[in-house]
């Protein structure tokens, strides 16, 4: 039992791991693999490690640790699918540029559209075109700064709230330019707090994504 002991501590120490990591790490503990699969089931039975998805997983000593860093919900986040950045309502509100509650992070990926339900928490991945997934870029952890202390990949501040209208009015489909401003301040959300560049950047999104699908219903 020293063994299985020794196993779920190396395990506390993970932000994330899977079978692999654990099988390997039961190698050196001169552990077989069925062995392994034995107290996985049991780790989990007795709620000592989390199951983020099939064959992905974290110690429960470690989230609960974690839980509070947001930056460690938006790692997870970009983890559970790969690739995918964080995006919409979790991105604006990063960027104090919203306070509607948030209950799911939401992130966008290149993959289909998938959700995942955990014990550390709602997960929800929308699929964009290639051409379209763009504009994020990797927020770099670190202990000492109120940003938290891990890597994440996040939309601009333009491309969360692109994102957000895209697949709110399905592709903006039916909508004119001269209604943009009116359907963001319908969600609470200031543009005028956004960087002048930044808006300047939203608008040339909406437009160019007009020009290369040939809509002609962008005229006010």
């Amino acid at each position: 039992m020293k063994s299985k002991k020794n196993l779920l501590e190396q395990l506390k120490s993970l932000p994330h791991f899977n079978k692999s990591i654990v099988y390997q790490l039961g190698k050196q503990l001169g552990l077989g693999d069925s062995t392994v699969d034995t107290y996985i089931s049991r780790f989990l039975k007795y709620k000592e490690i989390m199951q983020l998805k099939r064959g992905l997983y974290v110690s429960a000593d470690f989230f609960e640790k974690n839980r509070t860093d947001i930056s460690y919900s938006f790692y997870l986040a970009n983890i559970l699918r790969t690739p995918s950045y964080v995006s919409s309502w979790a991105a604006l509100q990063y960027y104090n540029l919203a306070t509607e509650a948030i209950y799911s992070i939401t992130s966008v990926t290149s993959k289909v559209t998938r959700n995942y339900q955990t014990k550390a928490g709602n997960f929800t991945y929308q699929s964009i075109r290639r051409n379209l997934f763009s504009d994020f870029s990797l927020v770099k952890g670190n202990p000492a700064s109120p940003a938290g202390r891990f890597d994440f990949y996040i939309a601009s501040p333009s491309k969360a709230l692109f994102d957000l209208l895209y697949f709110r009015t399905h592709q903006f489909r039916g909508v004119k330019l001269g209604t943009i401003k009116g359907l963001i301040e319908e969600l609470r959300i200031d543009i005028d707090e956004i960087d002048k560049m930044e808006q300047k950047k939203f608008y040339s999104m909406i437009k160019n994504l007009y020009e290369r699908t040939n809509i002609k219903k962008f005229k006010k």
